[in-house]
């Protein structure tokens, strides 16, 4: 590419609003100065395989009736109602797309793009809850980054306020294979041969790191931490970028959205870069998939995959003579060992109580990270929140005044350790596994010999 992509997180969602909180990411952006324009969703056109086709309709009956899963997941939320799946309160709505691939294409657009799952895989109290954590109390604006620097560039700006250059304290390209921790101190092993020593550790590692066992720990760690971790989802976002020497598309359109005939999430998002406020002249237009569509591309090569790409875009623009890109890169999130996959999302079955398993520190040993936010798991700022509360809790362990506390000084429940469940139990008790609930047996007596 003649250009820098940001190939990981793009956008800076939610920013605030004038009186109101406003998203720290945001602040930190500004304070850097970090090169981002507004996303403008009603800046769409939409496709099908025989071209432009006006399906934007169906967005405004995905708004109804999403306004009602809005309604529902807040009963389940206030009233302590068995949870469901997305895909139950889309249905409940009154939204069933089935075969209509215009409605498949609508759903993905305001769903599988932000989550990186579909509606039947993500829990739905949670999935609503996260959205208004950060969309109602900040803003529903979302600025897209195109600073060529790269979106770290205000990470790079914060660090440099208390590292360095070269600090010993900075460990890059270090990769770390064991962490061995205790109630008195963490000790993590790298893969050079080198270790660190500590009163106290945070990881940080994704979900992903964690469920792929990257990283031995010792000693393992407890079975409800375990549990917790296998139990969430690790989505994959994958941003395929082309370039061309002459543009064929509406460099005044932001967004592309195509109904594949057969295919559900079949590069069904489109965006241009070579536009104002983004990268005028760079003849790039990327497209989006997630979850097993990124899983299939990720593991093909980059021929198969333009040859994909070509044909659909003939598809949407049959008009046209399109060239031969320039230039096609996208990442592999999915098969990278220091990631496996992009960010978390919430699945069905996970309760509060599971998800603060996730959160919860063992012995010395601390964790944080986005997928550790119950408020804004799968968005930047969520790592932001979570690092911060923690490092607040650990500073008040050595000695430090917790900051998470009263004007007083005296700690309060976001000090200390955290809290965790070793036993969660269910809804149902054994006794009522009877013919009144439809079981005829005992579903685990064993009423024969082998």
């Amino acid at each position: 590419m003649s250009t820098d992509q940001v190939v990981g997180a793009n956008w800076i969602q939610g920013l605030g609003t004038e009186g109101g909180p406003e998203n720290p990411i945001w602040t930190m952006g500004k304070k850097y100065n970090v090169t981002n324009t507004y996303s403008n969703y009603s800046s769409i056109l939409t496709y099908n395989e025989t071209g432009a086709v006006d399906f934007t309709d169906l967005l405004d009956e995905f708004e109804d009736a999403y306004a009602i899963v809005e309604q529902n997941a807040g009963y389940v939320v206030t009233e302590n109602l068995q949870d469901s799946s997305v895909r139950a309160g889309f249905s409940l709505a009154g939204w069933k797309p089935k075969k209509n691939m215009a409605a498949q294409a609508v759903e993905w657009w305001e769903w599988d793009w932000e989550t990186a799952y579909e509606p039947e895989q993500s829990g739905l109290a949670a999935g609503i809850w996260g959205y208004n954590a950060t969309f109602y109390q900040f803003s529903e604006a979302n600025n897209f980054v195109v600073d060529q620097r790269g979106f770290n560039a205000f990470v790079i700006g914060e660090a440099n306020t208390f590292l360095k250059k070269n600090d010993s304290r900075l460990l890059l390209d270090t990769t770390v294979t064991d962490i061995k921790y205790s109630s008195d101190g963490v000790t993590v092993y790298n893969a050079d041969g080198s270790c660190v020593s500590a009163a106290y550790a945070i990881c940080t590692f994704s979900v992903g790191v964690l469920q792929n066992d990257a990283v031995t720990f010792e000693p393992e760690l407890p079975d409800w931490k375990q549990d917790a971790i296998e139990n969430f989802q690790m989505g994959t976002y994958t941003k395929i970028f082309m370039q061309f020497n002459e543009t064929f598309w509406d460099t005044d359109t932001q967004f592309f959205l195509y109904a594949d005939p057969e295919k559900r999430g079949y590069y069904p998002v489109w965006q241009s870069l070579d536009a104002e406020g983004f990268i005028p002249g760079s003849g790039i237009i990327f497209a989006t998939v997630v979850h097993t569509e990124s899983y299939r591309i990720e593991a093909q090569t980059v021929e198969e995959t333009t040859a994909e790409l070509m044909s659909v875009l003939r598809n949407m623009f049959p008009d046209k003579e399109i060239p031969e890109p320039t230039d096609v890169m996208y990442p592999r999130w999915s098969l990278q060992p220091w990631a496996y996959g992009s960010y978390s999302n919430w699945p069905v079955g996970t309760t509060l109580e599971k998800h603060q398993n996730l959160r919860a520190n063992v012995d010395r040993l601390w964790f944080a990270g986005e997928a550790n936010s119950a408020e804004y798991f799968g968005f930047l700022h969520g790592a932001w929140f979570e690092g911060r509360d923690v490092g607040q809790r650990i500073a008040g362990l050595v000695g430090k005044v917790c900051t998470n506390a009263d004007a007083e000084g005296n700690a309060t429940d976001g000090c200390g350790a955290m809290r965790s469940y070793e036993v969660l139990h269910g809804t149902t008790a054994y006794d009522e596994y009877d013919l009144e609930n439809g079981i005829m047996v005992s579903p685990f007596a064993v009423y024969a010999d082998e």
